[in-house]
């Protein structure tokens, strides 16, 4: 029996290794565990700022609060893109933006890019990636299933909802910024049980019950808060206008505010919050019944649960409603990590990580080598607690799209502009610049970002090292059919990166 039992060892290890899963050899003795789970949970347009867990007091996220104190929760998470399709093909490739040749909102993500779904999918794990993944196309990207708007729209169709489809269409950029903006408040015209964020999550529980004997790598993503806030008609009334107040715009705010919101009144804001912070109510119960069947499953402590947010949103703060520039409001999303029994409970971390970092912690939580060439750091170290572990002492964005890019120190934070592309996403200001411009904030003592210090002779040495960093950063991942030219200074390379290289996708505008 003894001689049986070590051969029944040896097989299934071999089994193990030919799949290419991580283990253990040099513990061989012991029974073998199978490799955690995974289950990756992204929503759309949530700044870090609204949890509860960061101080805020609306009480719309207490699911995502509840799910932060179980595991490590990073209090300075920065996107690598304020816009959701370049955002989310970076975190899932663990590539930057421009490296993955997706800088805009059409894009398609290309072929020849490996996710996180072909990384898992090669060895051994069921891989699925349910709710909007912005890929652009119909293709899979490396994951087996894959489920998003389209199927949804089916579903709804053979199961009409009790008391009827009302949705309205949304046209932004169309009708009145207030109303494409929701400041009415309007529920979606659907009950909770018909909503794309339920279907999406009763297709993710589906899935993790399937195969109980092989791990499952699993990403659901989330439509909202993402404008214009949708929320089923049983959320109607959860939050009001009068409870919220618009933040102050100064006059440096006015001129550079993007003129489609220059027509809003206080009480546009103010409602426009309120159906942010219902959306945001909404989807944070859907992630909590998502989290709660896992647990309930008996998955818990075998699967790694991690939440983020693909980028922020401005919310009001300096006269904005998007995303599409650098204020802490906009590059600043939640991030945690939670493996009951493993990851630390209740832990803050106050070191600063990028998106970008995302995938080859998963990896290295999961047991798996991270292939060459990825651009994120191992942040495995922050999430487990290890004593030494450090973040970045500077973290990077890129906005291609208006040429703009962003590096952030524990102090300050640096913005430069080439100033030479006319906006194409429908947020110009009525003064855009006339040329290269730069913009300085010292963070720590300004942290609402008012003050322009990039004209001030005392920090111009603070600005080179800055640009320099920024340089640093596209030489040392640039990936594109030329290469960098070798005669330009720092800024002119930050400049030539910055141009949008995307190819054109016949897909663009299509639900995929």
């Amino acid at each position: 029996m003894i001689a049986g039992g070590r051969a029944l060892r040896t097989a299934t290890l071999l089994a193990l290794m030919a799949l290419g899963l991580a283990v253990d050899t040099s513990r061989a003795a012991e029974p073998l565990r199978r490799p955690p789970n995974l289950l990756l949970i992204v929503d759309d347009d949530q700044a870090a700022e609204t949890m509860g867990i960061e101080g805020d007091a609306h009480g719309a996220t207490p699911n995502l609060d509840g799910l932060a104190r179980q595991g490590s929760y990073f209090r300075r998470a920065y996107c690598n893109n304020p816009l959701c399709t370049p955002s989310r093909q970076s975190f899932i490739s663990g590539k930057l933006p421009h490296a993955t040749g997706v800088t805009r909102l059409p894009t398609a993500l290309p072929e020849s890019v490996r996710t996180l779904g072909h990384m898992l999918g090669e060895r051994g794990y069921r891989t699925a990636a349910v709710g909007k993944m912005h890929f652009n196309d119909t293709s899979n990207h490396g994951f087996a299933l894959r489920r998003d708007y389209a199927e949804w729209l089916k579903h709804l169709g053979a199961h009409p909802p009790p008391a009827g489809d009302n949705r309205k269409p949304w046209r932004p950029m169309v009708d009145p910024t207030a109303d494409w903006l929701n400041s009415g408040v309007e529920d979606a015209g659907l009950d909770t049980g018909s909503m794309d964020a339920t279907y999406f999550v009763n297709r993710a529980v589906r899935f993790m019950k399937e195969e109980p004997g092989r791990p499952f790598a699993l990403v659901v993503s989330f439509y909202e808060p993402h404008a214009p806030f949708h929320f089923p008609v049983e959320y109607r009334g959860r939050f009001h206008p009068d409870q919220f107040a618009a933040p102050p715009v100064s006059v440096r705010d006015r001129f550079e505010q993007p003129t489609v919101f220059c027509g809003l009144e206080p009480r546009h804001v103010r409602g426009i919050q309120a159906s942010y912070y219902t959306s945001l109510a909404f989807v944070d119960e859907q992630i909590g019944r998502l989290v709660r069947t896992l647990d309930d499953n008996g998955l818990g402590n075998d699967t790694l649960v991690v939440f983020l947010s693909d980028n922020g949103y401005m919310l009001g703060r300096h006269g904005r409603f998007e995303k599409h520039c650098f204020y802490e409001s906009a590059v600043r999303v939640p991030l945690l990590f939670r493996q009951p029994g493993r990851i630390p409970t209740d832990r803050r971390v106050g070191e600063m990580v990028e998106l970008v970092d995302v995938l080859p912690t998963i990896l290295a939580l999961l047991g798996q080598p991270a292939p060459p060439g990825l651009h994120g750091r191992d942040m495995s170290g922050l999430v487990l607690g290890r004593p030494g572990a450090v973040g970045r002492s500077v973290v990077f964005s890129e906005y291609n799209e208006n040429e703009e890019a962003m590096a952030r120190t524990d102090r300050y934070k640096l913005i430069v502009g080439s100033g030479r592309r006319p906006r194409k996403d429908g947020y110009a200001p009525a003064h855009p610049p006339t040329g290269p411009y730069e913009r300085l904030f010292d963070v720590q003592a300004d942290p609402n970002e008012d003050h322009d210090l990039s004209a001030e002779p005392a920090f111009a040495a603070v600005k080179v090292e800055l640009t320099r960093s920024l340089a640093e950063r596209f030489r040392a991942t640039w990936e594109g059919p030329e290469p960098v030219p070798a005669c330009l200074s720092d800024r002119g390379v930050v400049e030539w990166c910055l141009t949008p290289r995307d190819k054109p996708n016949p897909w663009a505008g299509k639900h995929m």
